[in-house]
């Protein structure tokens, strides 16, 4: 049973209850009673971008004390800056440093700056500092270091980072206390929300929604000549370019479904992937008696994010309801696993355990950029992963498990994926 996410609690009295109990934080991390202290990790991204909007509507709600990006849109951080002014605020280039500095001297008007910090450990070093709640927005593994440290810390992790879960899922799991981390992935923000309906026993099945990207309905040879233009056109989220990619792919729902058997503790085979194109139902729990609680509302990120910041209560007004006065039509259809064959490899990847989803998750990286460059065909990514993936080998597992082992199967793992890669595309030129 998970010992990290408030969905297992105890308020019925019983072990293997699933409703959520009221989290009760470490001393050191306790509200006061005013605006809670969050930092925000990866603040200029879709996910940051869009908490940082929840934040500014609820001035006495919250307060931003950190704010961490990686340093390539200087303006938009420096205004973010002067809007919601933390103490800190952190860029991963260190080379950015003097357009941030220039950014925030405009922005400020020679009031005195914040604190800045630069390298890339500095987000690391913020999910660690004085705060409440530390959101990780940050794309990718490289959110294993923060999300570590901030449960390290004791403070509450708002996880949209799923990378690090996945990579690390025992390295996580042993250091979160339990209530410790709240799920911001839509998906997952609906399954905590749902379980709340049952206890552990009463459980049958997760069924996660996916909305089947820009490509839904096509087989596998129609994806073959896809351009990047056509697979960033995802029909309903605005993401950042490798989320959209690994939506186009479903390797995204792949790998959620790896973070859905690590936070509920739900075994692989009863976790399923339903299409669901209009993305107002965001996953669903069957339970024993037959019926099953869906979380729907409208496909907008503000409303798991202020989930998130605000747990265990809710943010008045995060984001649009369902009209429910106008007629609409939600539709379901089975996956196609052998168009997007990438949730069974990701099942596959999640029962090895170890190092391979750390395998998994660079590998993907890694041919995403050179899909992206041009390098790689939109089919040859998941072909690239699978490939790595069944040379990798027999990966450290449970309590052997180590950091040094998660990025020592990252660093095997870029490189073969640009092998790999760099090897197909020039066998497609001769």
């Amino acid at each position: 049973m998970s010992a990290a996410v408030p969905g297992y609690g105890n308020n019925r009295g019983m072990t293997d209850s699933l409703a959520h109990p009221h989290l009760t934080f470490p001393a050191a991390a306790a509200a006061t009673g005013g605006p809670r202290d969050i930092v925000i990790l990866g603040s200029t991204g879709s996910v940051g971008t869009q908490a940082i909007d929840v934040v500014l509507r609820n001035p006495g709600r919250f307060r931003v004390t950190g704010l961490a990006a990686a340093g390539g849109r200087p303006a938009l951080l420096a205004e973010q800056a002067r809007r919601l002014r933390p103490g800190t605020v952190a860029v991963a280039r260190e080379e950015a440093v003097p357009a941030l500095r220039e950014a925030l001297s405009a922005e400020y008007g020679g009031e005195p700056l914040p604190e800045i910090l630069a390298g890339p450990d500095v987000a690391t070093e913020l999910a660690a500092s004085d705060c409440h709640s530390v959101l990780n927005g940050i794309t990718g593994s490289i959110g294993l270091a923060p999300t570590l440290a901030a449960l390290e810390a004791g403070r509450v992790l708002v996880l949209a980072n799923k990378e690090s879960l996945i990579v690390g899922g025992p390295l996580v799991k042993a250091v979160a206390e339990p209530g410790q981390i709240v799920p911001v992935d839509s998906e997952h923000s609906a399954l905590f929300q749902a379980l709340a309906g049952g206890s552990r026993a009463e459980v049958r099945k997760l069924v996660v929604t996916a909305s089947g990207g820009p490509f839904r309905g096509r087989t596998k040879p129609e994806l073959a000549d896809v351009t990047p233009k056509q697979a960033l056109a995802h029909p309903t989220w605005a993401m950042g370019p490798v989320v959209t990619i690994n939506s186009a792919t479903l390797v995204n729902k792949g790998l959620e479904v790896i973070e859905a058997h690590l936070l509920f503790d739900v075994p692989f085979d009863r976790i399923e992937v339903v299409v669901h194109p209009q993305s107002y139902v965001h996953s669903m729990v069957e339970f024993t008696d037959g019926s099953t609680l869906l979380q729907a509302s409208p496909p907008d990120m503000r409303m798991p994010v202020a989930l998130g910041l605000g747990w265990p209560d809710r943010v008045p007004d995060a984001a649009p309801a369902c009209d429910w006065t106008r007629a609409s039509t939600w539709e379901f259809f089975p996956l196609d696993e052998e168009a997007f064959p990438s949730v069974g490899l990701a099942r596959h990847v999640g029962g090895l355990g170890g190092t391979a989803p750390a395998v998994f998750n660079a590998a993907n990286e890694e041919c995403v950029d050179a899909f992206l460059a041009g390098r790689l065909p939109f089919n040859g990514i998941v072909d690239t992963v699978a490939q790595v993936v069944a040379e990798h080998g027999t990966p450290a597992r449970g309590t052997s498990l180590a950091l040094a082992d998660v990025l020592e199967a990252e660093n095997w793992a870029r490189a073969r994926a640009r092998e790999t890669a760099a090897k197909a595309t020039a066998e497609a030129r001769a």
